[in-house]
């Protein structure tokens, strides 16, 4: 059996307060590309982890690995003691704030429900994973509110099928310094209207303080914002990635011709 984790996208991104908990109070649009990593699993006596593809290098495939945890805590919630070979196809860029460990935690949770012929619900133990797993599990696009965790379903009539190219200059960009850089301003609320409006009149508030961090995000996002056919270019999470959308395939095509020659990484894809 194989499950995609597709490459997880934030349209929008406003982040509106620190709360008590030490958490920020965000409100996002998810998207989800066609393309991702790739899982897949086997019979085993045990449940076991191998990584694999051009990003495998930087993860361990020990206890912490956010896919383990997944698989160990459906098994508890089923009280299951089957096992499960596991192969991660890393094809994405980590640290890279298009959701690759939570996209890889929910993929786990939808295989293994699979090849374990269990029906526990999936989105308690999603949420016990991280903030961004419950949205990872559902695969659309949501809006999502609070730490992200609180989902409302979208239209996505006229973002389905969009072309997007994904562009990570090579940096990883751990999501704590750049939360803790936010200058903590609150510049206003995630529109409700049509989500790609939303995104359009929308911003991601994490941009500012990434590029501080890291000034070659800026340079990305003003590339990508100069190629022809744009339609939105923006910072994805709390980077380094950036995306653009683009009204047609062409141009999205000639678009990753030049990325493939001047940045690290990129994906040519779409929506999902």
């Amino acid at each position: 059996m194989q499950e995609l984790a597709p490459a997880k996208i934030n349209l929008a991104l406003h982040v509106r307060e620190r709360m008590a908990d030490g958490y920020h109070r965000l409100e996002t649009l998810f998207a989800f590309a066609r393309d991702g990593d790739g899982l897949s699993v086997a019979p085993s006596e045990e449940v076991t982890l191998v990584i694999e593809g051009p990003f495998a290098a930087g993860l361990d495939a020990g206890a912490d690995n956010l896919v383990l945890k997944a698989a160990h805590a459906l098994r508890d919630a089923a009280g299951m003691g089957l096992g499960a070979a596991l192969r991660l196809e890393k094809n994405l860029p980590i640290a890279s704030g298009i959701g690759g460990g939570s996209a890889d935690a929910a993929a786990a949770l939808r295989l293994l429900a699979r090849f374990w012929g269990t029906d526990v619900p999936l989105e308690p133990i999603a949420r016990s994973l991280g903030a961004d797993v419950p949205a990872c599990l559902l695969g659309r696009t949501v809006r999502g509110e609070l730490r992200g965790e609180v989902l409302t379903p979208v239209s996505d009539d006229r973002l389905r099928g969009m072309p997007l190219l994904l562009i990570n200059p090579g940096v990883a960009m751990p999501t704590r310094p750049v939360f803790a850089a936010w200058d903590g301003v609150d510049r206003g609320a995630l529109g409700g209207d049509d989500p790609l409006e939303a995104a359009l009149k929308g911003r991601n508030d994490l941009e500012a303080p990434a590029i501080g961090l890291c000034p070659v995000i800026g340079e990305l996002l003003d590339w990508l914002s100069a190629r022809p056919g744009v339609t939105l270019a923006r910072m994805s999470g709390s980077g380094a990635t950036c995306f653009a959308l683009f009204d047609d395939r062409r141009a999205c095509v000639t678009a990753a011709d030049g990325a493939r020659r001047d940045w690290r990484w990129c994906l040519e894809t779409e929506l999902a």
